[in-house]
């Protein structure tokens, strides 16, 4: 029986001399998602901002948003977002922090029960005050400089320190582009982008380390190649399970994009682009060709090991 191939044996696409028009797009990109950050800014969710957030489903598709809005707005609440989801009678209610603390909050979510009464369904019902939502953006900041920085250590003990900081470049440059592309579309940012985020990193990462691991491997066996050739034939040969991988984690995401509710949206957009687009790209045309730059040729681990007794591993085999 013939195995599947997705990606032929013998291919040998040159991927690093599209550095030269890679490199430019991404520092533009880049250039384009701080300025939005910057000048938009993110939509936090109520994990951040503080409020109340109740999910409220009508029975039998009995929804009336106008006489929801006229309801809520009623109460003096001040700002009151309300957004139909999905065309099961669903309602995302999300009523603005309130002057009095936690307990003003909370005040709140039965304010809304009493004026909708018992017949809807309460799928979800959040209440976050200032003081806690404060401390959750503090705790979000810190967990994703903490894993920028533990991973440059893991990587210049498990590398040499040109792959340490080809990796934490192109992470950074994840993150960025990330960021901005939640601040142009402005995509609610709570824990769930959080944990987005993370998720990306580490997936980047592997994809990453992946392709690193067979750079190391070839930089040993091939000490008179040149280090383009090297490279690209590093990419090349592990295109194979980069794409089946990307293909597989694609059709996942699509399915939560779908499928999985307004809970997990913002968690699953952000991983959509994070992880296929830009995680997928920044691996083949920005982590691979940083090593260049960063001094990585075949002699980089030639001088730290002893000579290979195998003459014949300067050969590539068909």
């Amino acid at each position: 029986m013939r195995l599947l191939r997705i990606v032929p044996d013998d291919t040998n696409f040159d991927f690093i001399r599209f550095r030269r028009i890679s490199f430019p797009i991404s520092a533009l990109l880049s250039i384009v998602a701080l300025t939005a950050f910057l000048t938009l800014g993110l939509n936090f969710g109520i994990d951040f901002k503080g409020g109340t957030l109740l999910e409220v489903r009508y029975p039998n598709n009995s929804l009336n948003m106008a006489d929801v809005r006229s309801k809520l707005e009623a109460l003096d609440l001040g700002e009151v977002q309300i957004q139909e989801i999905g065309n099961d009678g669903e309602v995302l209610i999300r009523v603005a922090e309130q002057p009095g603390g936690e307990q003003a909050q909370q005040a709140v979510v039965g304010k809304v029960r009493g004026t909708l009464g018992d017949t809807v369904e309460y799928r979800r019902v959040e209440v976050v005050g200032p003081r806690v939502s404060q401390e959750l953006l503090s705790y979000g900041i810190v967990g994703l400089m903490l894993a920028v920085f533990c991973i440059l250590v893991y990587l210049w003990f498990r590398f040499e320190w040109q792959f340490a900081l080809g990796a934490s470049i192109a992470n950074f440059h994840d993150i960025v582009l990330t960021i901005g592309f939640m601040a142009i579309f402005q995509i609610d940012f709570d824990l769930t982008s959080v944990a987005a985020l993370l998720t990306i990193l580490g997936y980047s990462l592997n994809d990453t380390i992946v392709i690193y691991d067979r750079i190391r491997e070839m930089l040993r066996r091939y000490k008179k190649m040149p280090t383009e050739e090297l490279l690209n034939h590093s990419i090349n040969s592990t295109l194979s399970r980069s794409v089946i991988t990307h293909v597989t984690v694609t059709l996942a995401l699509l399915a939560l994009v779908l499928f999985g509710g307004r809970a997990i949206h913002s968690f699953s957009v952000t991983m959509l682009f994070g992880v296929v687009l830009v995680g997928t790209y920044t691996s083949i045309f920005i982590a691979s060709p940083l090593l260049i730059y960063l001094g990585v040729t075949t002699r980089t681990l030639v001088e730290k090991e002893p000579k290979t007794a195998n003459p014949r591993a300067e050969r590539i085999a068909p």
